[in-house]
């Protein structure tokens, strides 16, 4: 057992674990953050995706034991996070879910594009999200969300919250 201390959703946690337990089981099982879902295991299909250190990560391929003094956030700590509420919102007005299996992922990275300035057309979108499978939408609500979300936010002042960084969104 190896110990790790890292902030996960805000929140210090301290823990005992086995070196070879990955971030996706840690955070389902010892943590009971259950809105990551583990899918393929294998770091293809997107569906484990969390931010450590703000930088997107499959959790299914990351060891825990690698998360020593990292900051962690899952779907569950976006929760009040202004950008991701206008990303939710599209997805919900645009029918970017169907299952919802691969939603919290999708969500994480979408945010993530548009934080990165990686939404600028339909077809850079399409390309961003090619590490995230969906079996249910095709894809279309998805890419529409993305593009609602951008120009949503492009749309908001400067000043108000949830305003992502200057030129990320053109």
């Amino acid at each position: 057992m190896i110990k790790i201390q890292a902030q996960v959703n805000g929140l210090a946690v301290e823990a005992s674990i086995d070196p070879r337990v990955t971030l996706g089981d840690f955070l389902r099982d010892d943590q009971d953050l259950t809105g990551l879902h583990l899918a393929c295991e294998h770091g293809v299909c997107g569906a484990c995706t969390v931010l450590v250190d703000e930088v997107p990560v499959r959790a299914c391929i990351t060891l825990a034991a690698a998360m020593d003094g990292k900051s962690i956030r899952t779907i569950e700590g976006l929760e009040d996070d202004p950008v991701t509420e206008v990303v939710r919102g599209a997805f919900s007005e645009k029918h970017g879910l169907q299952c919802g299996f691969c939603t919290p992922g999708m969500v994480i990275t979408v945010r993530d594009l548009l934080q990165r300035g990686r939404c600028q057309s339909k077809e850079e979108i399409r390309q961003q999200l090619a590490g995230n499978l969906c079996r249910c939408t095709g894809y279309g609500g998805i890419v529409e969300a993305a593009v609602l979300a951008r120009d949503r936010l492009a749309d908001q002042p400067a000043d108000q919250p949830g305003t992502l960084t200057e030129g990320a969104v053109k």
